[in-house]
């Protein structure tokens, strides 16, 4: 009779971890964090200015465009966002739906930044619910911030 016996280790390597490791590892990432969440906060910051340089240069091309189909004139600052999302005919009327000329936006934009920020009002001077100056004489349109600034130091009245 052969007996063969399996070989078979009584202790098997043990598998896991190690203290050590697991502190190393615990370790760098709480340097890649230290690192990461600062850098990625400036970026929020910094979505908002992107935002607003974006939505300025579309408020100004709708502005521009309906400038160019009237004449040279601007949208009026009591009928603003009317005008600018409606169709209009040569006089700038909304009461027709067949009138020839917009919509130039489809909606006004919120403000992104400063303590206007959500507010879609346009209108020539500050009230609460406005998030848009503008100037109808000039066809001017500038967030409605007054000493509020981006991250370098620019003031958002200036974009």
């Amino acid at each position: 009779m052969n007996h063969q016996r399996s070989i078979t280790p009584q202790n098997p390597p043990a598998r896991g971890f190690s203290l050590l490791e697991l502190v190393l590892v615990v370790a760098i990432v709480a340097i890649l964090s230290a690192i990461a969440i600062p850098r990625l906060s400036r970026g929020v910051s910094g979505s908002g200015d992107s935002a607003l340089s974006a939505d300025l240069a579309m408020l100004r091309t709708a502005i521009e465009n309906y400038a160019s189909d009237h004449a040279g004139a601007f949208p009026s600052a009591t009928n603003f966002a009317a005008q600018i999302t409606s169709r209009t005919d040569s006089t700038g009327s909304t009461a027709s739906a067949t009138a020839p000329y917009g919509p130039y936006l489809q909606t006004i934009p919120t403000c992104p930044v400063g303590a206007r920020a959500g507010n879609s009002g346009v209108a020539a001077a500050d009230a609460p619910a406005v998030g848009w100056l503008y100037n109808p004489a000039t066809g001017a349109i500038a967030p409605d911030t007054t000493t509020e600034t981006d991250a370098t130091g620019k003031l958002y009245s200036a974009y």
